[in-house]
């Protein structure tokens, strides 16, 4: 689907960067087919811990035949966003990437369909499609390395100011984050961005 693709342009973007930031571990958070971690292995390497998250069953075995296909070695998990794995990779993540439910829906659908675990789980969002994304930019923070760069779909809809403002206080992402706009473009009626968060380096904050 586009906003995919769209990712997939995003890290093609910043290629070079990633591959310097000699990363340990990439978490891919709501998998698709799992395209995002196969095409990422192939920009960063083997040398690269690759972990995969959905609550679809279906999703995580694409994932692993996807990674099959791509000679790329992705682990899933089948949680809800970074659940059960949490502790264990506390500030240690140095890429994450979130394709999350994002269409605006009634609050009830969005709960209904993570707790189903179905396709609608990928798609439906709540309020201002926010709701799922909102639980994990809450605990993003906890997960990234002092390295880390976050990727995150994110439609018009969502209003991306506001999600600068969230991740801007100290108890979100913190303070010295800071967010870029990578690409956007328009899908038929959706206006789709990547939007990257990282660390301010000392010398630009």
């Amino acid at each position: 689907s586009e906003d995919t693709f769209l990712m997939l342009d995003a890290l093609e973007t910043d290629a070079e960067e990633l591959r310097s930031m000699a990363a340990s571990v990439l978490l891919e958070v709501g998998l698709g087919l799992g395209c995002v971690s196969a095409f990422a292995g192939k920009i960063l390497g083997s040398g690269t811990l690759y972990l995969a998250t959905d609550i679809n069953d279906q999703a995580c075995d694409c994932t692993r035949r996807t990674g099959l296909q791509n000679k790329v070695a992705l682990n899933t998990i089948q949680t809800s966003l970074a659940y059960g794995i949490h502790s264990r990779l506390k500030n240690a993540v140095d890429i994450i990437c979130f394709n999350p439910p994002y269409v605006p829906t009634v609050s009830i659908e969005a709960s209904k369909a993570q707790g189903l675990r179905g396709i609608e789980g990928s798609w439906a969002g709540g309020s201002d499609g926010m709701q799922v994304t909102n639980v994990f930019l809450g605990v993003v923070h906890e997960l990234l390395s002092p390295k880390g760069r976050f990727y995150l779909v994110a439609v018009k809809e969502n209003n991306i100011p506001e999600i600068q403002n969230i991740v801007s206080i100290e108890k979100q992402l913190g303070k010295d984050k800071t967010l870029f706009i990578v690409l956007a473009r328009r899908a038929g009626r959706e206006h789709l961005s990547i939007v990257r968060f990282e660390h301010i380096s000392p010398s630009s904050a």
